[in-house]
């Protein structure tokens, strides 16, 4: 294939190796949970794209929106011109908050959302003359970017970041308080450091590329007391967890707290198009005003509030109102914890665990994540393992059938093992 091996010369991929990685599936098209590769295999696919594809690939109600935004306007500058879908899209996503969660900052990347609520957090206390106040508290195990502001709040350790360690700015990192000893470290912390503290920020009751890692509503509950008590600005980092991935619209619902900023991506356009949003409280957003243009929000990416990713969120949130994606994404659940469960019994499994439509097999290890990946495919799916994990999240409107290939594929290819 011609575009792919002339191509392969120039191009850099993600999280690759160049000089040992494999040539990557050439793709033709895409179709409700199904990628079809150009050779003729068709691939169910296990991850929607990155989390993304939530209602399946080219849903007609998002193709038809964006269709139509784009004979209309494609894209135009947000800075001085409006246009209706952002405006739309944003009063749309603050009635989904609760509380005073109505300000809308749109960007173009997940990191550069988180990279935002970070500017966001800080700047309120420096507007407010606090200048000591300038760190974020994150915890071990989280992942929020691979920009140089959201690397220094992943875990120093156990992420892909560590060789940065020096280049980056130095952030605090604890474990989360979901026992009794990691409760009275982060206690401690706070006690010593708070006064430093801008902001703490957390991935809700899961930490994605940390490994898929659980942790229950009462440690997010326990975040707001804390950051109430110190006086700190709580983001939750949604970008994984939002929009029914853990079986809620969003995962912080499940605990009944409210953050003071939360950041969104992915799942947004309904894996359509590349936009993300970062929304604030009223509270937050007043930190900003005065008749000083020194306390703006010095911020504005060029493609932020593209209106063909505006016009993909809307035609999304359209979906999650008129089709029962919920009741799917619940159903999904039940799937995975019935047909992931017989895993535990195979040799080298550490653990399953499933939350929402989220499903994961933890492994001893993984020796070859690549050869692992390749008899999947030859299984017919497409489930890409990581660190030590092989993980389903697929699409919420997947079909039951479609979603047993995925099940049975990983426990045959375990099996083998």
């Amino acid at each position: 294939m011609s575009w792919l091996e002339d191509g392969w010369r120039h191009v850099w991929l993600p999280y690759a190796q160049m000089q040992t990685a494999p040539l990557p599936l050439p793709v033709a098209r895409t179709e409700g949970c199904r990628i079809y590769l150009e050779d003729g295999r068709v691939l169910v696919d296990g991850i929607a794209s990155w989390w993304t594809a939530c209602h399946g690939y080219n849903h007609p109600h998002i193709r038809e929106a964006v269709i139509a935004q784009l004979e209309r306007v494609p894209h135009v500058m947000f800075g001085g011109l409006a246009h209706e879908p952002a405006y739309k899209l944003a009063t749309r996503l603050a009635a989904l908050m609760p509380g005073a969660l109505n300000r809308v900052f749109f960007t173009d990347s997940g990191s550069v959302a988180v990279e935002v609520a970070i500017k966001i957090a800080v700047q309120a206390r420096l507007n407010r003359g606090e200048r000591g106040r300038n760190k974020i508290l994150a915890f071990t195990g989280g992942y929020h970017g691979d920009t140089l502001g959201t690397m220094a709040i992943c875990d120093p350790e156990e992420g892909m970041h560590r060789m940065f360690a020096g280049l980056l700015p130095e952030q605090p990192v604890v474990p989360l308080p979901r026992d009794e000893a990691s409760i009275a470290a982060f206690e401690l912390f706070l006690e010593q450091h708070a006064h430093t503290l801008a902001a703490m920020i957390v991935e809700p009751l899961v930490q994605g590329a940390g490994g898929m890692v659980l942790h229950a509503p009462e440690v997010l509950r326990r975040l707001r007391a804390a950051a109430d008590h110190y006086g700190l600005s709580l983001i939750f980092d949604e970008i994984f967890t939002g929009f029914g991935r853990t079986g809620t619209m969003f995962a912080f619902q499940q605990a009944g707290v409210v953050p003071d900023i939360i950041t969104l991506s992915k799942a947004l356009t309904g894996g359509t198009l590349p936009l993300a949003a970062t929304i604030a409280t009223d509270e937050l957003f007043g930190d900003f005003l005065s008749d000083s243009p020194a306390t703006a929000l010095m911020h504005g990416p060029t493609f932020m509030a593209n209106p063909m990713g505006c016009a993909a969120a809307n035609a999304s949130l359209d979906l999650f109102e008129g089709e029962p994606r919920l009741w799917q994404a619940a159903g999904v659940s039940a799937q995975l914890k019935r047909e992931l469960e017989p895993c535990r019994g195979l040799p080298g499994v550490r653990d399953v665990r499933v939350l929402g439509a989220i499903g994961v097999v933890e492994l001893e290890r993984i020796e070859n994540p690549a050869v692992l990946r390749q008899k999947l495919v030859a299984r017919g799916v497409w489930v890409r393992p990581f660190r030590t994990i092989l993980y389903l999240t697929p699409a919420l409107n997947i079909g039951a059938e479609e979603l047993s290939s995925l099940t049975g594929a990983i426990y045959g290819v375990l099996s083998e093992a």
